[in-house]
């Protein structure tokens, strides 16, 4: 029996920096098992080039991205997904369209690297460090027993992978 891929989307407001390492980085780890999404609740419009670097740093792809709005994912026609991760704290609170597939939901918050005061330097680890969060909880959730992840037992592991 083949496994069928499933649809992931990270959700931010901006959806130009956590949400889009989150889309790269499942999209390079979980390849074969998985096809991740981005969006926001009102984007921003562009991609913040550090994601891009750290994503080029992380040996994974930094083409195709583009900053958009969550409604595309709740069209009709709009892929099925299997979960909705949101990654920032604001996206969290506001009311979320109703999304194609009935997918799981939880909270994956991380601060926002973009918002970081400082120098470059201080920038770019910020980058970096919320990278390797989302990397580390992406890791966990790959870990997990693929049969496990069809039903609803999974949303409690979900929402503590949320919380490492």
């Amino acid at each position: 029996m083949s496994e069928q891929l499933m649809n992931v989307l990270f959700v931010c407001t901006g959806n130009s920096a956590r949400s889009i390492l989150a889309e790269g980085i499942l999209n390079a780890l979980g390849a074969n098992r998985f096809t991740a999404y981005s969006a926001g609740s009102h984007p921003k419009g562009e991609v913040h080039p550090m994601a891009l670097d750290v994503l080029q740093h992380l040996g994974m792809a930094q083409e195709g991205y583009r900053s958009k709005s969550w409604d595309e994912f709740a069209k009709p026609t709009s892929p099925a997904l299997s979960f909705v991760f949101t990654v920032c704290d604001n996206a969290a609170g506001e009311v979320c369209p109703i999304w194609p597939g009935q997918p799981l939901t939880a909270h994956w918050g991380v601060y926002d690297p973009a918002g970081v005061d400082g120098d470059e330097a201080k920038q770019r680890r910020a980058f970096h460090e919320v990278a390797h969060i989302l990397k580390r909880r992406i890791e966990l959730m790959l870990a997990l027993p693929p049969e496990s992840l069809h039903s609803l037992a999974i949303q409690s592991q979900l929402n503590a992978i949320g919380k490492i």
